[in-house]
């Protein structure tokens, strides 16, 4: 009997590395905050506003085509 899944090996792996993509993304967003007696210039650098926003986006998008994706069939 053959099971026929949505997914195959190679759309896991894409879906891990989307998520590994992302969570890249949302690291280089992290940082310190402000809070009432400090002001923290950093949340204004161009890597929390610009670049990791963007990471994020493509982990997105590659999650996306990994869904997507149609697995080849094997004939047996």
């Amino acid at each position: 009997m053959k099971n026929n899944f949505a997914f195959d090996k190679i759309n896991f792996i894409l879906l891990a590395v989307g998520m590994v993509i992302i969570l890249i993304g949302f690291f280089l967003m992290s940082g310190p905050g402000s809070d009432l007696e400090h002001f923290e210039a950093d949340i204004f650098s161009d890597t929390r506003i610009k670049v990791a926003p963007a990471i994020s986006f493509l982990g997105f998008i590659f999650m996306i085509y990994a869904v997507l994706r149609k697995p080849k069939n094997k004939k047996e």
